[in-house]
């Protein structure tokens, strides 16, 4: 008769070292996923409840005849396409989405894309007092809340402002500029508000660009121009798609400073796609309606999003 032989019991530092079996414990890649999971937890409930929540609410409501009072908001209905119908035959949607597009690229897209870039050139190699006095003017602008601008460039271009007042020397007939010339009022003001921002991005791009490819251009005999043209601005194609794709996206939702200086007026000279949206939504009540122009307002800032996005994708196959 055999005696049988005890297996000794594992230490600790064995069971440790020992694999884990098919079917029992966590795997390593459970383990991984969890490892980031909990820790991103909160701010994922957080970008679901206030970002994602609020943008599928939207586009639910666009489908409904949803509204602030009355039996509509007690009890709301899907009513299908009838609000993006109603969008495709109202004058007012076709005129404030022209006068979007208008405010967008001029105030957006040349207006703070031309100023900032020149800005940020004429400040390459100046006396650090310079470029701190240009910059403490310029992010002093962008600092300034939008109610406090609106209510500076209203008081300077109204009848009585410090417009007229200047141009009155040289015989010049005051007027209300917010009402002869609404919309270019107000991309001025968004211009002088919002350049400080391409400034500072240009300037940062301008400062990588190698200081020999443009000295060995110049002794090749390429003019300012021809250096700008031909080796700085490819070098910052990137910065410049960045730049205008940041600013389409802030320039495209600006509503207080119109609300401020225009009101969307005269008429509806100046009401843009937030304005407009704003007006039927919460001033009417109609949340169906304007949660579609909402909706709208959002495929203008997606084209033209697009289009930069392939031009960063064109630069990045380079």
């Amino acid at each position: 008769m055999s005696a049988t032989t005890a297996t000794p019991p594992l230490t600790p530092d064995q069971r440790r070292r020992r694999p884990v079996r098919a079917g029992g414990g966590t795997r390593p890649g459970q383990r991984g996923a969890a490892r980031w999971i909990i820790p991103l937890g909160p701010a994922l409930f957080l970008l679901l409840a206030f970002f994602a929540g609020p943008i599928l609410w939207t586009v639910w409501a666009s489908f409904t005849n949803a509204a602030l009072t009355g039996a509509q908001a007690a009890q709301t209905e899907f009513i299908g396409l009838a609000n993006f119908e109603r969008l495709l035959a109202d004058p007012r949607f076709a005129s404030a989405t022209i006068l979007t597009i208008v405010f967008l690229l001029g105030s957006g897209v040349v207006g703070q894309t031309v100023l900032g870039l020149t800005l940020a050139l004429l400040l390459q190699n100046r006396h650090a007092l310079v470029r701190g006095a240009v910059g403490v003017i310029v992010v002093g602008a962008w600092v300034v809340p939008e109610v406090v601008a609106g209510f500076v460039w209203y008081a300077f271009l109204e009848r009585e402002g410090s417009l007229n007042a200047v141009l009155g020397f040289g015989g010049v007939e005051s007027q209300n500029w917010l009402f002869t010339a609404p919309m270019l009022a107000v991309i001025l003001a968004n211009v002088w508000k919002g350049t400080a921002f391409s400034m500072m991005t240009y300037a940062a791009g301008l400062s990588e660009v190698p200081s020999d490819l443009k000295e060995a251009a110049r002794v090749d005999g390429a003019s300012g121009f021809q250096v700008l043209f031909h080796v700085v601005l490819p070098l910052i194609r990137r910065t410049i798609a960045t730049t205008l794709l940041l600013v389409t996206l802030q320039t495209v939702q600006v509503f207080t400073l119109i609300y401020v200086m225009t009101s969307g007026g005269p008429g509806s000279r100046s009401t843009t796609l937030p304005l407009l949206m704003y007006e039927q939504a919460l001033q009417l009540g109609d949340l169906g309606y304007g949660t579609a122009i909402a909706l709208a307002l959002l495929l203008v800032a997606g084209l033209f999003s697009l289009v930069y996005v392939r031009m960063l994708g064109t630069e990045a196959k380079r």
